[in-house]
């Protein structure tokens, strides 16, 4: 039997290295307060969304993959029913085309949401207080779910069958 002091040496540590992995893990979640590398340099762009899906405050905002800045703020215009997006981009990448577009995509199948800028080629470039006019809203994945189990119900039993060649008797 091994000693009890030791025993609870070894809990202990297991425990201290628990909330140490808790609390790294924390600051690595997008929307938290407490950023390692936080600041506000750069520049501030909005952007006008149908459906945000579930983005927070924090995602980051990328380009070609490369992460650019992360969403400021988030609120609801109530003149034109959207939500507006601000975002922080960092002052490096200071001549992203104006004719950009803008699309809130998920990381993974089941990842969180992010803003990815894509391709423009306009020779004007994104300044404090700009607007992305060309925006995609989030591909929200239970409406894809219900869409499809409702274009299914809508078919008719014999609709769904595959056609399958029929055998004549012998």
């Amino acid at each position: 039997m091994q000693n009890p002091r030791s025993l609870e040496i070894g809990t202990g540590l297991f425990v201290l290295l628990g909330f140490a992995a808790l609390a790294f893990l924390t600051t690595q979640l997008p929307g938290t307060s407490l950023k390692l590398s936080g600041g506000s340099d750069g520049y501030r762009v909005t952007a006008k969304f149908d459906n945000i899906g579930d983005l927070k405050e924090g995602s980051p905002v990328t380009m070609a993959g490369v992460r650019v800045g992360r969403v400021e703020s988030i609120r609801f215009d109530p003149k034109d029913f959207k939500a507006e997006v601000a975002l922080r981009i960092e002052k490096q990448f200071s001549e992203i085309p104006e004719d950009r577009d803008a699309s809130i995509q998920t990381a993974g199948l089941l990842g969180g949401k992010y803003v990815g800028i894509g391709p423009g080629g306009a020779e004007t470039f994104l300044k404090e207080g700009g607007q992305i006019e060309f925006t995609q809203s989030a591909i929200v994945l239970e409406s894809l779910v219900n869409k499809f189990f409702a274009n299914m119900a809508s078919k008719g039993p014999d609709e769904q069958k595959t056609d399958a060649p029929a055998q004549e008797p012998k």
